[in-house]
């Protein structure tokens, strides 16, 4: 079901799933990458949400899932006359700017999880990474600023 917040990920998706190929693809590749962009945002949030991964404003799934397909297009939309050292897949059937832009990703996908890894286990040693059950159900709006960020909304409690 389609909902503001959705709507609106969606359209940034799109914007950071161009950002890596902006100056190396044709128009009509950037729609479709912007496109593609917006699908995979929804199908990221729907995983997670099955995984029982939270992450409310949606941050892995625009700016993870859409920064890596970004990057990956351009190894297949890019081309070499704009300024790219090889054309994309699409345009040559070679997969060396594609297996350039994998190798990158991968790099940076295991930067990330080890150096953040690190952090968080810091993190969860000193100060803690969660909050108390209670300040969890009250919201930390109310314990982080002492007043409610949504007014209207209301904890529904199954027992």
């Amino acid at each position: 079901m389609p909902t503001l917040s959705l709507s609106l990920n969606g359209a940034l998706a799109g914007l950071v799933a161009i950002t890596a190929p902006c100056a190396y693809v044709d128009p009509w590749a950037a729609i479709v990458i912007g496109a593609v962009g917006g699908y995979l945002v929804v199908r990221a949030v729907e995983i997670l949400d099955k995984l029982q991964i939270d992450d409310p404003v949606g941050a892995f799934p625009v700016h993870g899932m859409c920064g890596v397909w970004g990057t990956l297009s351009v190894g297949i939309f890019g081309k070499a006359s704009l300024g790219l050292t090889n054309d994309g897949f699409l345009y040559s059937g070679n997969p060396a700017q594609l297996g350039a832009q994998m190798v990158g990703s991968f790099c940076v996908i295991a930067f990330v999880v080890i150096s953040m890894g690190i952090v968080f286990k810091l993190i969860e040693k000193t100060v803690g990474l969660r909050v108390s059950r209670e300040e969890e159900l009250r919201g930390l709006d109310i314990g982080e600023h002492g007043m409610e960020a949504y007014g209207d909304f209301q904890i529904f409690c199954t027992t």
